[in-house]
């Protein structure tokens, strides 16, 4: 067949190769000529990968037909359309790092290929056949690589030429001469990733392994280098997380350059992207460094906080409810982190595990690092004179010494902290004693939850810390501020360690949050009570700790008596909620109530109503401090009063039945029971009237109540929770068309002499008719017609 000259230049598949620059390849022309046969030809394939063409799978490794074809170059038109061409040999193929490998290494794949050798790499499509083939030239000969179809052939064709690119890129950039070339080389390893048709994460990441290497092993770059190389290599970043190393690059920058343009307009997305789609620190531990570098560096600028407050607004979103759940942890984690890293120079952690620091410097190996020194802290009694500690010193992380037998402890004093080293013999006591003993190491919460009126107990930070601590700490304060974002954010503040004034304030609005119930960001309900009580018993909530007595109480219990009222509006269990009041903080509740509170007075008078204390002495000593102020003697009056009324309300006699007209409402409702005793009734129907949930404060007077009919009011789960604390003998309960839901029928579990429950046209959910059904064991007649459950 008649020869043609097909040229490098003059080839539209070789124009797209060749205008990305390579190193080892900028000075090789483009007239090299190649004789092509008449049958054979090469199709024509656009490599830009950003159009809508066709996107393919990177291979690692895969099943073809291989064919090599030794020849000089100006015979290979004619071997290629000989009739007789070589034969075709199965093989299993594996596109490593360096070079294509056959898992049966024998035949034409004897031998691995490399990359390097490979000369050339074409698509080649056959007139007289239906054969896909891939042609790689190498000096010598040709291998082909055969295909079911032509998909499978562009698969393997740019999978193939991605991995000799890389490797080129790999090699070139490894030892670099000039910086002004490899500067443009990274920007074509940059834009090859961007334009190539393959689809997977190793396209983006492995370029920015190859420079966060280039980085790493040339820390003697200038200033402009950096930047210019972060701002090439910023579109890889603007889908994929940054690696390791690169995160370590990304932190030196911010640390040593906090003001350039860099950080806001190149950082600043991809800090958005990982606080958007980061699902685990701990898997990398500098992406949560380089957020925190970040954030500093924004703290730098002429504006300071405002700055850094308009990038969390940023991350909520203009709208009343952040559509990225993943904002809120992320943020409060990275803050931890930040507020723990201030106090790493005087806490010592128990696990040994890693400091940040030396997550920095690259964690050290577990037997190299020093063992952690045992503490304990020292509360010395005012009255007595403090001790001149001999050697201030000696830092709290300093290797125990070699001493002899029991010598005295040593005291490390700043200025504001007292700590104990324990030596060798005493530590090892210690520890063998565990975590029960009355002297037992303290944690970082002991440490830390310190009261700034006690001044013997609290940490003076060094200036740095102080700043970064005041900047997240601030961070948290407007995270309070969003609605949507603060129930996920108390509990997510459970564990925090240090009572700094702005954390004082987000305390304070998790307890003056009007609601009574939201809804979180994975939109589960979530009571108000949740946020200020401890998530775990035996463990300290923001409601004990900020307790008169406790150790973050510094104002005189006023923001305690904020979370007792708080809590009281919104807790439904009142009854069970004063029970704990009055076994674990009677005594500052009469504290409080002693200095004039409202709201400590109306729980006493509470305690006293509900007759939550059994005990007399304890008793006359609440009635005492009632009468001791002028609120409180008022409170206590009208208690009596109520009292009276009560006795009076209760005192045998009365009708057994009664029926209210409809249209009643609740001041009919008390107006009737005022009217005389109904110590008798048990049987009442307030059935269409008018009533709502307030009548149930009525209804829990009446002591023999068994059948009580509610069909078409407007009661609900308000009142329904107040009649399962002090109706526990109620046995029929008509709540049908009444707009009770799931919150409010779950609390008739503690009912457990219902028999009858009529629960018709509610919204009643299957699971919670299950639950009902399980925890009321006299439960035999029940109606969920018109509801989730029938």
């Amino acid at each position: 067949g008649a020869q043609a000259l097909l040229s490098r230049g003059s080839d539209p598949f070789y124009q797209c190769e060749e205008n990305k620059p390579l190193l080892g390849e900028m000075s090789e022309g483009n007239n090299n000529t190649k004789l092509g046969a008449g049958p054979c030809k090469r199709s024509l394939h656009h490599c830009g990968g950003g159009g809508g063409g066709m996107r393919y799978k990177l291979l690692h490794e895969g099943d073809i037909q291989v064919c090599v074809v030794k020849h000089p170059r100006t015979f290979l038109s004619k071997l290629l359309t000989s009739k007789f061409l070589r034969r075709w040999e199965p093989h299993h193929l594996t596109l490593t790092d360096n070079s294509l490998t056959s898992a049966t290494p024998t035949g034409y794949m004897e031998t691995s290929l490399s990359y390097s050798s490979i000369e050339d790499l074409q698509l080649l499509s056959w007139d007289n056949a239906p054969k896909y083939c891939v042609q790689l030239s190498f000096p010598g000969g040709t291998v082909l690589l055969q295909a079911a179809n032509s998909y499978l052939r562009d698969q393997w064709f740019h999978s193939l030429q991605w991995k000799k690119k890389i490797y080129k890129y790999r090699k070139v950039l490894n030892n670099p001469s000039r910086w002004d070339v490899v500067l443009k080389e990274i920007r074509a390893l940059v834009d090859m990733a961007l334009t190539s048709p393959l689809q997977d994460e190793s396209i983006h990441q492995a370029p920015l392994h190859i420079i966060s290497t280039l980085l790493a092993e040339n820390s003697n770059l200038s200033t402009q280098d950096h930047e210019n190389i972060i701002v090439a290599i910023a579109p890889l970043l603007e889908n994929n997380h940054p690696p390791p190393d690169l995160c370590e690059f990304f932190c030196k920058h911010c640390r040593e350059r906090p003001r350039s343009m860099v950080v806001i307009e190149v950082f600043t997305p991809v800090v958005q992207r990982i606080l958007k789609h980061n699902m685990d620190f701990g898997k990398c531990p500098r992406l949560r460094l380089f957020t925190q570098e970040y954030i500093l560096a924004l703290n730098e600028l002429n504006a300071g906080m405002e700055v850094v407050k308009k990038f969390v607004h940023s991350m909520h979103g203009p709208t009343g409810q952040c559509p990225h759940p993943r904002v809120l942890p992320n943020l409060v984690a990275v803050c931890l982190a930040a507020i723990y890293s201030c106090y790493e120079e005087f806490i010592n952690s128990r696990d040994n595990s890693p400091s940040l620091k030396e997550i920095r410097n690259g964690c050290q190996q577990q037997n190299d690092r020093k063992p952690p020194m045992p503490l304990r802290l020292l509360r010395p009694d005012p009255s007595l004179p403090q001790p001149t500690p001999p050697t201030p010193s000696i830092p709290i992380s300093s290797p125990t010494p070699c001493l002899p037998l029991s010598p005295p402890p040593s005291v490390v004093n700043s200025s504001e902290i007292l700590v104990e080293l324990e030596r060798n013999n005493s530590a090892n006591t210690r520890q063998k004693e565990g975590p029960s003993g009355g002297d037992s190491e303290p944690n970082l919460i002991d440490c830390l939850l310190v009261s700034p009126a006690v001044n013997t107990l609290s940490i003076q930070l060094p200036a740095q810390a102080d700043r970064v601590l005041g900047c997240f700490a601030l961070i948290l304060k407007m995270l309070s501020d969003y609605d949507d974002w603060r129930p996920a954010l108390a509990s997510l503040l459970q564990p925090i360690p240090f009572p700094k004034e702005e954390l004082k304030y987000v305390i304070q609005r998790f307890a003056e949050d009007p609601r009574q119930e939201v809804t979180n960001c994975m939109c589960m309900p979530v009571h108000v009570h949740s946020c200020l009580l401890s998530v775990r018993s035996g463990k300290d909530g923001w409601f004990q700790l900020y307790s008169p007595g406790g150790v973050a109480c510094d104002d005189d219990g006023e923001l305690f008596a904020s979370m007792v009222h708080i809590l009281m509006g919104s807790c439904y269990k009142t009854k069970k909620f004063l029970l704990s009041l009055a076994e674990n903080k009677l005594g500052p509740c009469m504290l409080l109530a002693l200095r004039g509170n409202q709201t400590m007075v109306e729980i006493l008078c509470l305690m006293l109503e509900y007759n939550i204390i059994d005990n007399k002495d304890t008793q006359l000593q609440i009635i005492s401090t009632l009468e001791s102020t002028q609120v409180g003697l008022r409170m206590y009056e009208q208690l009596c009063d109520r009292q009276r009324e009560l006795k009076a309300l209760q005192r045998k006699g009365g009708p057994t039945r009664l029926t209210l007209p409809s249209k009643s409402t609740d001041a009919d409702l008390a107006r009737l029971l005022s009217s005389g005793s109904f110590g008798n009734l048990e049987n009442l129907s307030l059935a269409f009237t008018n009533v709502t949930s307030a009548c149930a404060e009525q209804l829990i007077k009446l002591p023999s109540l068994k059948q009580l009919n509610l069909w078409s009011t407007q009661f609900g789960d308000a009142g329904l929770r107040l009649l399962s604390e002090h109706l526990a003998c109620l046995q029929v309960l008509n709540l049908c068309e009444t707009p009770v839901t799931d919150a409010g029928l779950l609390a008739l579990s503690s009912m457990k002499s219902l028999c009858s429950l009529n629960m018709n046209s509610t919204k009643l959910t299957a699971d919670t008719y299950e639950d009902l059904k399980a925890k009321l064991p006299n439960l035999k007649d029940v109606d969920v017609r018109y509801t989730e459950a029938w």
